[in-house]
């Protein structure tokens, strides 16, 4: 892979190509971000985010207050997050006309845009504009990281904060042992914003630990070991400042973290073991109990959940990386850069494999590895096409045929599932219509959104009211917060399925099938997301469904 910026001449056609390059992805950030600003709306709410929503109320009325009022330390368990995003939503709301869930969604699409963008540069500096290219669409037509920037507030401003980071710990390594300022300012921010979100921010370190050893193995070999030490410590006495800067972000956006020395430690114990009372999820066609998820849970869905050519390409570049560790033509910086890339795509995976800690909700707790990914997927693309360049120009088209054929793809599979795109699976598995059975698909209930607003349309449409005084009752199957904020206040919401008028379910295996008139389905790819019966004058016990032992 060390052959990629430097294997050919700077010939005018080839800066011709890179400049095409540079202007392609620029086009592409602009079509996503007109599609997010036509589509964000689409995007229902999921089971946290009234919940988060409430968060920001409470932390910036702890500010408000001059920490007076300290309710958002002790609320839930979200204290031992952080609340930057929901901080950030809730103030944007106060100055655009949009309502708060509206607002979520859009400033999720911004920050989303924002991790296109610097996972685009920083593939771009580790390959070459073709990289950076590549990269960035393959990021952009990964469905499972597009669709939930929309709609999670703590994983998906995580994986961008965890690559602001990443960008700045290959610019050190790159400036080693002399960073700039803007490398510094860029680890301080990286490190602080992702901490800020979650303890398990802290990774990069291993992530450093590791990554820098060949770059120090080179060091104490031509300099010798007390000079590398010097080195070393040179370049740690430089990171001081953006490292005060990263610990003041993240005392902003996670307040609690910073009350005492020991709370980011006591979060790391917390969430090391399982803290809520377990259930079970569909996995590979059985339910299984979360705490007893078996090794094979994160290979698999990755398997089959990422596109078909990410893997591919993912695949080539971690044995690239490998394979370059040996060789002597590959610089220790190089080897340095992609070793820490190697790591942020694995090493969390691997961690989960051997510890099996509580895996549920699919593979969103691991959206942060995706975007190194992509950057693998990236470079070793760039490098594929160079070396056809010098030995098989005439492969090339063929290589870039198939490289967009795997790029449709997604792309026709998010085009039919949106606004559920992060239920994807791919043709590894038989898209969502043959992993409807076998696995969870929307298990965060966006689809109760979409159903409330088309029972609403059908009772206009019949032009049907609730009885004098009252108001329609819904038993719903699936969140209940977020079905009454898309339903609104002419509608009462719960469980009790037997006073109920309507019931609304989600198309999850502990959701029962009722035999009732269906008024509204929610329909992808001939999968049913949602349905919404009419059920009065029914008599429904319930909408949970038993599974058989």
């Amino acid at each position: 892979m060390s052959s990629i910026t430097t294997s050919a001449l700077d010939t005018p056609a080839r800066r011709s190509v890179e400049r095409t390059c540079d202007d392609l992805a620029v086009f592409a950030l602009g079509a996503v971000a007109l599609i997010a600003g036509l589509t964000f709306r689409d995007y229902g709410l999921g089971w946290d985010d009234y919940t988060h929503a409430e968060y920001a109320d409470l932390l910036l009325r702890m500010y408000a207050s001059g920490f007076g009022d300290t309710a958002a330390l002790s609320f839930a368990n979200l204290y031992m997050y952080g609340g930057g995003f929901d901080m950030a939503a809730a103030l944007l709301h106060k100055v655009i006309p949009l309502e708060l869930f509206e607002t979520r969604r859009l400033l999720g699409a911004v920050v989303g845009l924002i991790g296109l963008a610097i996972t685009w540069r920083l593939a771009r500096r580790v390959g070459g504009p073709l990289a950076g290219l590549a990269t960035l669409l393959l990021l952009a037509l990964c469905p499972t990281f597009y669709g939930h920037m929309f709609m999670n507030p703590k994983d998906a401003p995580f994986a961008v904060s965890m690559v602001i980071l990443m960008l700045g710990l290959v610019r050190l390594a790159e400036e080693y042992p002399a960073p700039s300022p803007r490398t510094i300012l860029i680890v301080g921010l990286g490190a602080g914003l992702s901490i800020g979100c979650r303890i398990l921010g802290g990774l990069a370190l291993v992530y450093a630990m590791v990554g820098f050893v060949p770059l120090l193995i080179e060091e104490v070999r031509n300099r010798g070991a007390r000079e590398a030490v010097h080195r070393l410590a040179h370049v740690g006495y430089m990171l001081l400042p953006g490292l005060v800067l990263g610990y003041l972000i993240m005392g902003l956006i996670w307040p609690w973290s910073i009350m005492e020395p020991g709370h980011p430690f006591q979060a790391l114990t917390y969430f090391s073991h399982f803290f809520e009372k377990p259930w079970k999820e569909m996995f590979d066609g059985a339910l299984v109990s979360v705490p007893d998820m078996p090794w094979s849970y994160l290979p698999t869905l990755f398997a089959l959940q990422l596109p078909e050519v990410l893997l591919a390409l993912l695949f080539a570049g971690v044995v690239g990386t490998f394979l370059s560790l040996s060789r002597f033509d590959v610089s220790a910086r190089r080897k340095t850069i992609f070793l820490m890339l190697t790591l942020a795509a694995s090493l969390p995976l691997v961690i989960a494999m051997v510890k099996r800690p509580a895996l549920y909700n699919g593979i969103r707790h691991f959206i942060f590895v995706i975007p190194p990914m992509a950057v693998l997927a990236g470079v070793s693309f760039a490098w594929g096409m160079n070396w056809l360049t010098e030995h098989h120009r005439r492969w090339q088209p063929a290589a870039l045929a198939l490289f967009s054929f795997g790029l449709l793809l997604p792309l026709s599979e998010m085009i039919r599932l949106h606004p559920y795109e992060y239920t994807h699976f791919n043709h590894i598995a038989g898209t969502v219509r043959s992993a409807d059975n076998l696995f969870m698909l929307d298990y965060w209930g966006l689809a109760l959104k979409q159903a409330s607003d088309g029972l609403r349309d059908e009772l206009v449409e019949r032009q049907e009211s609730p009885p004098q005084g009252h108001k329609w009752k819904v038993a719903v199957c699936g969140p209940q917060r977020p079905a009454q904020v898309a339903l609104g206040p002419e509608f009462t919401i719960g469980w009790d399925s037997q006073s109920a008028d309507f019931a609304m379910t989600l198309g999850e295996f502990y959701c029962k099938g009722l035999t009732a008139p269906v008024l509204v389905e929610i329909r992808r790819d001939d999968v049913v997301f949602a349905r919404v019966y009419d059920i009065r004058g029914s008599s429904i016990s319930t909408l949970l469904e038993i599974p058989p032992p």
